[in-house]
């Protein structure tokens, strides 16, 4: 059951928004957000004047029930609009608590995606490029705008580290599962004796803050210029086009080494460090709000354990929702991620609907 007066706040905030917006009084910015806020709230309005009525007709109707006087037809048809009434509640309710769930203003944004090859050496940084490899075809899938930052690669022709961002619609609501530890289960190229070996990565989705989202004193940054190296230490530039910046406050250390030109490797620096800056903050605040964000689904808890890639058994493990599909090939290839997304997005949806009712 929810609170009556979340339901009488939906009104009543809906109704003065209303007046707001006829009064011709706000400014162009201030209109477009109001317009925007009395939008989504006109979606759920109707619902939540007619949920308040459901007490009152309830009433009515187990006062006929209730009554000595009804006569059998009047007591059956009472019974049957009540459990019509009960039917409608509850679906109501449902509609009104998904409205009612904290929203993250981050859902939006497009997206920095960080993989890192972990344990596991060699074979690790083959992992890290199969899952680069499976984001771009998920980008491509849904017409994502994938932009490599920062590519890092293994003499196993794997990647150590890669950086890249992604431009689309709502990115960050569906990349932001994918955060975490992925492990690989499988015989390495490299072993004689057909022994499975594990090997993981990491992979971190940041939402990619704009200049409003968090300021970024110059007077905050250390930025340091070195000449660009390439695999076994030989020079890529004769000049110092290489930068490093540190955000001295947070400790946040960026080095971009990929451009010939300093002026792009600094703007692609501050790229990645305006989102991992962002992060911590929005970490910080996350962990004010909520000690049990590390249990929920989409946390971007790095640390957890959320995926098994098994290629013996073909199959893919999500341990947050205990899901597992046996079709790895057709995951890794990106047709049926989506899938797997769905499910993590009902879990954590349920996950906040049952946190609400407590």
């Amino acid at each position: 059951m929810i609170p009556k007066e979340k339901i009488e706040q939906i009104v009543a905030r809906h109704d003065v928004i209303e007046k707001e917006l006829s009064s011709g009084n706000l400014e162009s910015n201030k209109y477009a957000q109001k317009s925007k806020e009395y939008s989504e709230l006109g979606r759920v309005v109707n619902l939540a004047r007619e949920y308040l009525n459901f007490e009152k007709n309830k009433l009515d109707l187990d006062q006929i029930l209730n009554d000595k006087k009804s006569d059998k037809e009047m007591i059956l048809l009472a019974e049957k609009e009540l459990k019509m009434l009960l039917e409608k509640q509850k679906d109501y309710e449902n509609k009104l608590k998904i409205f009612l769930l904290p929203k993250d203003n981050d859902d939006q944004k497009n997206v920095i995606v960080e993989i890192r090859a972990g344990t596991g050496g060699l074979e690790a940084t083959l992992f890290c490029s199969d899952l680069f490899r499976m984001y771009e075809k998920v980008c491509s899938k849904n017409k994502w705008k994938m932009e490599i930052i920062n590519i890092s690669k293994s003499e196993a022709g794997g990647f150590k580290e890669v950086i890249f961002s992604v431009n689309g619609n709502n990115i960050y609501s569906y990349l932001k599962y994918e955060s975490g530890v992925h492990r690989v289960q499988r015989v390495p190229s490299t072993e004689t004796q057909g022994r499975v070996h594990t090997s993981a990565a990491t992979v971190a989705v940041l939402p990619e803050a704009e200049e409003v989202d968090i300021k970024i004193k110059d007077s905050d940054l250390r930025i340091d210029v070195f000449r660009s190296g390439g695999p076994g230490g030989q020079s890529v530039n004769t000049t110092d086009s290489a930068v490093r910046i540190t955000h001295m406050p947070s400790g946040v250390v960026v080095s971009q080494q990929d451009e010939k030109s300093q002026h792009k490797n600094k703007a692609k620096a501050l790229k990645i460090l305006r989102a991992r800056v962002y992060e911590v903050e929005k970490q910080k605040k996350d962990k004010e709000r909520s000690s049990n964000r590390k249990n929920q689904i989409g946390s971007g808890d790095r640390s957890e354990r959320i995926r098994t890639y098994n290629f013996p058994q073909g199959r893919v493990t999500d341990h947050r929702i205990n899901l597992t599909l046996h079709k790895l090939d057709e995951f890794l290839s990106g047709e049926i991620h989506e899938e797997m997304n769905q499910e993590l997005r009902l879990k954590d949806q349920d996950m906040k609907l049952k946190s609400l009712n407590q």
